[in-house]
C-alpha cells in the first residue's frame, strides 16, 4: 500500500530516537538522568487542579472552537502584564503550542512555499513545516557567538519568491539565546521588505536571566500585523500535558482564516482549558520561585560544563537549555554510548544529539542539547556523569 510523500518526508523526533536504548539500560537496572527534553519537575500550581475539581457540569460538553470564554479572557490578562494587547477574536486556543505553530504554517504556506528559521531550531518545526507542505530553509547560528543572529545580508541570502515567513524561538529553544532588541529590528525590518510574516514563539517569555529584556517583534508597531504569536502554559506553568497552546495576532484576517482549521478539529479538551483559565490566579510568588530554581540550575550547568576540557558553550541566557560542542566526533554516537556502554555506580545520563536541530546537513555533529529540568543535586551529579563519560569516550572510542 502506498504512503504519501509528506508523511515520508518528515523525521522521526530526534529527541526521542535514544528512547529504545534508554529503556534497555533501565531494564539491566542502570537510572537515567533525562536532560533530553523538556519536561519540567517543578509541582503545576494548584490553581489548575483546583479549577478541574470544582467543575460540575453534568456533562463534558464540545467547546467553543475558538476557545472557552474564561480561557480566552485569562489570556487576554496575562498579555496586559507584558504589555500586548489582543482582542475577542485576535487569540485562538490550540492543543499546545505545536498545534498553533501548524495552524500558523497552514494559513500562510502553499506547497513549496519556504520558511526561513535560524538553526539550530526545535526540532518538531521541520515536522510542522513538512505538514503544511512548507520547506524549512536555516540561517545558521553558532555556540561561539551565543547562538546570536547572524547580519542582516546573511539572513537576506536565503529570502526568495517562496519566503512566506520568519520563524524564531525566543528565548531560544534549543540554544537558550535570548535575541537583543537590535535583531528583532532587524528580523522586522527583513519582514517589512520582503513582505514576510514573523511568527514568534514565545512559550518561554519568562526565562530570560541575568537581567536581560526579553523584546517581542509584537512591541515594533510598524510590524505588528505582520506577527503571529506563538503561546503555551507547558512551561511556566509545568503544565505540559493539558496541552493548552493558543496563536494570537492582531492580524484580523488572518485570524478569520485560521478559525477555518480551529473548526475542523472541533475544539480543544474543556477540562484542561477550565485548569489553565484558572493559572491567572496564581500567586505572583510562584513564577518567582521556579524563575530563580532555574536560575540557580542553569549556573550549576554552566560552571560543571566550563571544567570539562575543550567543551565550547556560551552560558545560556533564556529558557532552560544549552547546546553544547563536545570534543567528541559524533554526538549522536557519544548519546547512545552513553546508555549502552557507560555508567557511573549505575547512574548514566540520556542528551539529545544536536545534530537533528538543524537542516544544513553534517552541522552538529558534535553537539547535544542538555534540558537543565532536573532538581539542582541531581543536575550536578549528571553533570559529573558527563565529565567522566566524555573522558571515557575519548580515551576507549576515539584513542584519545
Amino acid at each position: 500500500m502506498r504512503l504519501s510523500n509528506r508523511i515520508k518526508e518528515m523525521q522521526f523526533s530526534p529527541i526521542r530516537k535514544l528512547v529504545p536504548y534508554a529503556q534497555e539500560a533501565k531494564n539491566r537496572g542502570i537510572d537515567i538522568y533525562h536532560l533530553n527534553i523538556g519536561q519540567p519537575d517543578i509541582k503545576t500550581p494548584e490553581t489548575f487542579m483546583e479549577a478541574v475539581r470544582n467543575f460540575d457540569d453534568k456533562v463534558i460538553k464540545y467547546a467553543n472552537s475558538q476557545g472557552i470564554e474564561s480561557c480566552l479572557k485569562s489570556f487576554q490578562e496575562y498579555f496586559k502584564q507584558w504589555d500586548m494587547n489582543f482582542g475577542d477574536n485576535e487569540i485562538i486556543i490550540t492543543n499546545g503550542g505545536s498545534e498553533a505553530l501548524m495552524f500558523a504554517l497552514m494559513a500562510i504556506c502553499d506547497h513549496g512555499d519556504e520558511i526561513i528559521i535560524p538553526e539550530p531550531f526545535y526540532t518538531n518545526y521541520n515536522g510542522f513545516s513538512a505538514v503544511a507542505g512548507a520547506k524549512v530553509v536555516p540561517f545558521t547560528t553558532k555556540a561561539e557567538d551565543g547562538f546570536h543572529l547572524p547580519s542582516k545580508e546573511e539572513i537576506a541570502s536565503k529570502i526568495t519568491d517562496k519566503t512566506r515567513a520568519i520563524m524564531i524561538s525566543n528565548p531560544g529553544n534549543p540554544t537558550g539565546v535570548v535575541y537583543t532588541e537590535a535583531e528583532i529590528r532587524m528580523l522586522a525590518d527583513l519582514a517589512k521588505e520582503h513582505d514576510l510574516y514573523l511568527i514568534s514563539d514565545e512559550v518561554y517569555r519568562e526565562f530570560v536571566y541575568d537581567g536581560l529584556k526579553f523584546t517581542s517583534p509584537y512591541y515594533l508597531e510598524d510590524v505588528r500585523e505582520r506577527v503571529i504569536i506563538i503561546d503555551s502554559v507547558s512551561k511556566r506553568y509545568s503544565a505540559c500535558g493539558a496541552r493548552i497552546g493558543l496563536l494570537a495576532s492582531n492580524n484580523t484576517e488572518l485570524m478569520k482564516e485560521v478559525m477555518k482549521l480551529a473548526q475542523s478539529r472541533l475544539c480543544v479538551s474543556t477540562l484542561d482549558q477550565i485548569g489553565s483559565a484558572n493559572l491567572i490566579n496564581t500567586p505572583a510568588s510562584y513564577l518567582e520561585e521556579v524563575f530563580a530554581e532555574y536560575d540557580k540550575r542553569r549556573n550549576i550547568l554552566y560552571k560543571k560544563l566550563k571544567e570539562i576540557p575543550d567543551v565550547i558553550c556560551e552560558k545560556p541566557t533564556g529558557a532552560f537549555y544549552v547546546v553544547v560542542k563536545l570534543p567528541v566526533d559524533s554526538g549522536e554516537d557519544f548519546a547512545k554510548w552513553l546508555l549502552t556502554d557507560f555508567n557511573v555506580d549505575n547512574k548514566t545520563i540520556m542528551v539529545a544529539p544536536a545534530q537533528g536541530f538543524y537542516a544544513t546537513p553534517g552541522l552538529g555533529q558534535d553537539e547535544i542539547r542538555i534540558s537543565y529540568c532536573l532538581n539542582c543535586e541531581a543536575l550536578s551529579d549528571a553533570m559529573d556523569i558527563l565529565k567522566a563519560g566524555v573522558a571515557e569516550y575519548r580515551r576507549t572510542k576515539m584513542n584519545l
